[in-house]
């Protein structure tokens, strides 16, 4: 069975836009397209990232959504206000600039606007230490009514892994000597070592994205499609077929 599988798209609707048209230009609408997950944070439009899948599931489009780890993070402000993870080791939360919290939240409603009104500030003044109480509460309640319940259950419902045609396809990895369904979600949507380093054979081809890279790698035993969107890079989108895999340019398959 053909497949194709799209990096970290990171609120970049035109990178999405983009992909899209790849692939329909080498297979046509109807392909089944497996998402690796971090949709949302650090680009300008992760409403409309949403939207556009929304869409295309409403159209039929066979498509399989994966959960990322800023996926998760977008999730839980909405659903308790946090904005720290301990998978986070710079003490980062999730308003800071660099992990794209307020980039999310102003695709959705002026956030900044509600806090100046407030007395509080930007959202990225809470990039380090937590909002007050009563500020979060406010920003907490300003997204929940600004993001449509469908974007909400967007979230919720996508997947932690997805098996295809003997590939493991995930947003971050799987801990090597841990049978796949008895994985950590932890872990499949933030792992990165011993993952990276690790060769030993999985029975499948890991598929993923997570640790940005400049272009697609592909090692002996796994594939990252993370190059770099997030950080202003062209997103990646491969096919597989036949046991072999090539990315997506505007001149055709380029294989990897």
């Amino acid at each position: 069975m053909t497949f194709y599988a799209v990096g970290d798209i990171h609120g970049h609707l035109t990178q999405l836009d983009r992909v899209l048209d790849l692939i329909e230009a080498d297979r046509g609408a109807e392909a089944r397209v497996v998402f690796l997950g971090d949709y949302v944070d650090r680009g300008p439009d992760s409403r409309g990232v949403i939207e556009r899948f929304l869409q295309g599931l409403d159209a039929g489009r066979d498509w399989v959504f994966l959960k990322g780890n800023h996926d998760r993070m977008f999730e839980r402000f909405l659903e308790d206000g946090e904005t720290s993870d301990a998978h986070i080791l710079s003490g980062k939360l999730w308003l800071h600039e660099r992990l794209g919290g307020p980039d999310t939240l102003g695709s959705y409603f002026d956030a900044d606007g509600l806090l100046a009104s407030l007395g509080g500030g930007k959202m990225t003044d809470y990039g380090m230490e937590p909002a007050p109480e009563a500020v979060l509460q406010a920003l907490v309640a300003a997204a929940q009514e600004a993001i449509p319940q469908r974007h909400k259950d967007f979230l919720g419902q996508a997947k932690l892994y997805h098996e295809e045609d003997g590939y493991i396809l995930v947003h971050a990895g799987i801990r090597p000597g841990v049978p796949l369904g008895m994985q950590d979600p932890e872990d499949l949507m933030w792992i990165r070592e011993p993952f990276l380093s690790d060769t030993r054979s999985y029975g499948a081809m890991i598929v993923h994205g997570h640790t940005a890279l400049d272009a697609p790698e592909r090692t002996i035993n796994r594939i990252n499609l993370d190059s770099g969107a997030g950080y202003g890079r062209p997103a990646t989108v491969a096919v597989f077929e036949g046991g072999e895999t090539f990315t997506l340019s505007p001149e055709g398959r380029v294989a990897l």
